[in-house]
């Protein structure tokens, strides 16, 4: 028999309507979401009540007394998913995904840069279920239902029917939706949060048996495409030149070229970094290349000059797969490779990943002194981690590769007053406000390594390289970003001009330049290689020597599919004229004919773009250098 109903309305229905309610504000509000007309804000609005009824429906098919007890925990549930991801988006600008669980071993180091993405009025987001928590409490008898299975079936067929609408909708605004996997917001502006979600676990499953079905039979092709876009050592204008030399590479954490010769309140940000520039090689328009796995994206980037994966961290969701890194072709070129880190080994799987590439050592926290007063925010300062790693660098022996890895300047960008040596910016943006004095003390550690490197004897036999490793601000804080650049806002040509990141290949004794050419960190590993007199003629990369005279490959792809030629810049679904910034538009063609809907003068290089990251991929998940012998000995 029914039973009475509080409002009139079933539990399921009211929880549904209070979490669809409370997902839209996140959407519009929390979540950076761009909306470029009325249908998508419709659908926007459409997507996370077509979620939630068909999530809450589900009790309909419980008994009475379970009922209750799943609309509880449901609304929990579903409020830490949303509330997870928040606080994952204020940091990433990004949604989570399956693999980034799988990294859940890092989150016991975030430490202060968790807590720092949490902020005292999320408790509102809990409201919903407090109040759903009260209402099947107070008004258990009121709300239990014997459902019929004819209300069972039509809560069913209505929940169902109003998520193929949802799904409708999106389709006809975004034809192919599904296929665009890169674009975590395109799928969550237009399905909704919790089915990405589903849509994730799917995209897992399928990566996961690409290893098992995988026979290498794919190899020929990809490598007759890396062929025809390498550069030759024969072409390379400095092949050889640091032949023998060590290598230091200096991993520049989170910092961004928009802070290279530019000030903060009338002083330098990087004063030690825009005069190195005068003698060392400086790619001005090098784009780092990362996407969830950050720092080890780069790291992975530089050593294998192959793309790191669309959702998670290769080096941990793909770190004992068979490899050629940088590592292991400059060991069998007589490289003794290290790794100087002060950070726990396993952040990252980097234990498990530098084995396997051919690291011989690892130098992470153990081998340093950190106690409190040479920390701050993520672990040892970057001035006493390089005075620390002098003494195992000399003991290294010649010639050796060594890389270190900053942490300074790391979100939440925490710095004493004693070691700020200038003033915070003044923005609505304390993280934006306090990047600047972070960067200013990590370009301070540096020069001073420069020093020590002189002192030691480490520096005349070296080359040294250092790259930003990855953005540092995201488009999250864009209006403070606006404020800081005086632009009027950050465009999404704005957004891929921040992607750049200092680049620079220090020789001792050779004078450098300003290079304008485009470049990104998947061309480090041949451009190193080539510099050091190695040849490259039996490896398969997707990057090129920054060096050679000979027609290079005309873009620079980032991992969303965003790319940079020398005419042109995409993003979201937009072509630019890189020079000025200017939005194109439809091409016309010689007859004053429009090109299809939607092409541009980017469309052909668009198509480039998504082969050669689906090249990139199917080596990676299908592990598929496993069938390919490189001929190192």
């Amino acid at each position: 028999m029914q039973k009475k109903q509080f409002f009139n309305l079933p539990l399921y229905i009211i929880a549904s309507i209070l979490f669809g309610i409370k997902t839209y504000i996140v959407y519009r509000f929390l979540f950076n979401i761009s909306l470029e007309n009325i249908m998508q804000e419709v659908i926007l609005f459409i997507n996370p009540f077509a979620s939630a009824f068909l999530f809450f429906a589900i009790s309909v098919w419980f008994k009475e007394k379970g009922q209750m007890r799943f609309l509880r925990y449901a609304s929990l549930i579903g409020t830490l998913i949303l509330y997870f991801n928040l606080v994952f988006y204020r940091n990433f600008t990004d949604f989570i995904t399956i693999p980034v669980l799988f990294q859940g071993s890092n989150a016991a180091d975030l430490g202060t840069s968790a807590l720092a993405l949490m902020h005292i009025p999320d408790l509102l987001l809990f409201l919903d279920v407090i109040i759903v928590w009260y209402l099947s409490k107070k008004y258990t008898d009121d709300f239990k239902v014997d459902y019929k299975k004819r209300s069972k079936v039509l809560a069913l067929t209505f929940s169902v029917g109003f998520l193929l609408f949802n799904y409708l909708l999106a389709e006809a605004e975004r034809p192919q939706l599904l296929q665009r996997t890169f674009d975590r917001e395109y799928l969550v502006k237009n399905i909704g949060l919790f089915n990405y979600h589903i849509y994730d676990i799917a995209l897992q499953s399928k990566s996961q048996a690409q290893r098992v079905f995988a026979d290498g039979n794919e190899m020929p092709e990809i490598e007759d495409y890396t062929k025809q876009h390498k550069t030759s050592a024969e072409n390379s204008e400095l092949f050889g030149i640091a032949e023998d030399k060590n290598v230091i590479f200096i991993s520049l954490e989170s910092i961004q070229s928009f802070v290279i010769n530019n000030t903060v309140n009338g002083e330098e940000v990087t004063p030690f970094l825009n005069d190195l520039i005068e003698d060392s090689f400086y790619f001005e328009n090098f784009y780092h290349q990362t996407e969830q796995g950050k720092t080890s994206d780069s790291e992975f980037l530089i050593e294998n000059s192959l793309y790191p994966l669309p959702r998670g961290a290769v080096y941990f969701t793909h770190g004992q797969n068979e490899y050629n890194a940088m590592p292991e072709v400059l060991n069998s070129n007589g490289y003794n490779s290290n790794v100087f880190h002060a950070n726990n080994k396993s952040f990252w799987n980097r234990d498990v990943m530098y084995d396997n590439i051919g690291y011989d050592n690892f130098y992470d926290v153990t081998a340093y002194e950190v106690d409190q007063e040479n920390s701050v925010g993520w672990g040892l300062k970057d001035k006493e981690f390089f005075e620390q790693s002098i003494k195992y660098l000399q003991s290294l022996p010649e010639p050796y590769y060594s890389k270190f890895i900053t942490l300074t300047n790391h979100y939440p960008f925490e710095l004493s007053e004693e070691d700020a040596s200038i003033e915070p910016y003044n923005s609505n943006s304390k993280t934006l406000n306090q990047y600047f004095p972070t960067v200013r003390y990590t370009d301070e550690a540096v020069e001073a390594f420069f020093e020590q490197l002189k002192e030691s004897g480490e520096y005349e036999n070296s080359i040294i390289v250092l790259m930003g490793d990855h953005y540092g601000i995201s488009d999250f804080h864009d209006k403070a970003m606006s404020m800081y650049l005086e632009k009027d806002e950050i465009t999404a040509y704005d957004h891929i001009q921040l992607q750049r990141v200092p680049f620079f290949i220090h020789i001792p004794g050779v004078d450098g330049k300003v290079i304008s050419d485009i470049a990104g960190q998947i061309d480090v590993k041949p451009t190193l290689l080539h510099l050091l007199g190695i040849e490259t003629t039996e490896d398969i990369m997707f990057g090129q020597d920054l060096f050679a005279s000979e027609s290079k490959k005309d873009f620079v792809a980032l991992r969303d599919g965003s790319f940079i030629t020398d005419e042109y810049v995409y993003s979201k679904d937009q072509c630019f004229n890189r020079e000025t910034g200017e939005l194109l538009g439809t091409e016309v063609n010689q007859l004053g004919n429009e090109e299809a809907a939607g092409e541009t003068a980017c469309t052909p290089i668009k198509a480039d773009v998504e082969q050669e990251l689906s090249y990139s991929d199917k080596v990676i998940y299908g592990d598929l250098f496993r069938f390919y012998n490189f001929n190192n000995e």
